[in-house]
């Protein structure tokens, strides 16, 4: 008897994006900006969401879906760094967060207070590449500190995000990171997309940054597809 091959992750990718979606709706209804904020562990992730927080100050609520392994200790970082509201999923061991694990804590997190909500996905540039949690921008921080050859050795993560953060700009001249070299390769990914260069100890570059994030929520706001799923 013949045997039928169901192709499993895609249909596992196709049920996580449907949930996506009705994230996306849940977003957008409510104004707020969606940012899925990729990286490796160490690249500086809360950093980066607490000088957000701080360069949006009297323009955003910030709201942060703070994505771990274990412990909620950057979840009580934001919150003490001045987050509007913040909320912490723990994995368990998974290597990146999904939709139906972002759907579970939007109620807790109360879209109807916020104007920005960042999601701190687990640090990792492989697995949370495909999953979409129903952002409207998707992002990958990388820093100057784990060198020059990220885009060659994980380009799909470059190849998708709707922007790029070069991180610890102050340590670029004492870990010999090559601009071109980082560039060159980028570009071929990521040719039209903005990069941020910035320091979060010392904020040179984040008000770029922030200016952005804001540009994009009036984007949203007025009615505009900024970044969706595909159909």
């Amino acid at each position: 008897m013949a045997t039928r091959q169901v192709d499993v992750a895609t249909s596992v990718l196709s049920d996580n994006d449907a949930l996506a979606r009705e994230n996306r709706r849940r977003f957008a209804e409510a104004g707020v900006l969606a940012i899925n904020l990729i990286a490796a562990p160490g690249a500086g992730k809360t950093s980066l969401i607490l000088r957000t927080i701080e360069a949006l100050g009297g323009r955003a609520r910030v709201g942060v879906i703070e994505g771990d392994v274990a412990s909620r200790k950057d979840t009580d970082a934001v919150l003490a760094g001045g987050a509007h509201r913040a909320v912490q999923i723990n994995t368990d061991g998974g290597c990146h967060l999904e939709a139906a694990m972002v759907a579970r804590v939007l109620d807790e997190l109360g879209l109807d207070d916020l104007d920005v909500v960042v999601v701190e996905n687990v640090g990792n540039l492989i697995c949370p590449t495909h999953w979409n949690l129903g952002e409207h921008l998707k992002v990958c921080l990388v820093s100057t500190a784990e060198g020059d050859d990220k885009p060659v050795k994980y380009p799909e993560i470059f190849g998708v995000v709707d922007a790029v953060v070069l991180g610890k700009l102050d340590l670029i001249e004492h870990v010999d990171f090559d601009r071109s070299e980082f560039y060159d390769a980028l570009r071929t990914l990521h040719p039209d997309g903005p990069v941020f260069e910035l320091s979060s100890r010392t904020g040179a570059g984040v008000d770029a940054w922030a200016d952005w994030i804001m540009a994009q929520r009036q984007t949203l706001t007025c009615g505009s597809r900024i970044r969706t799923l595909k159909e």
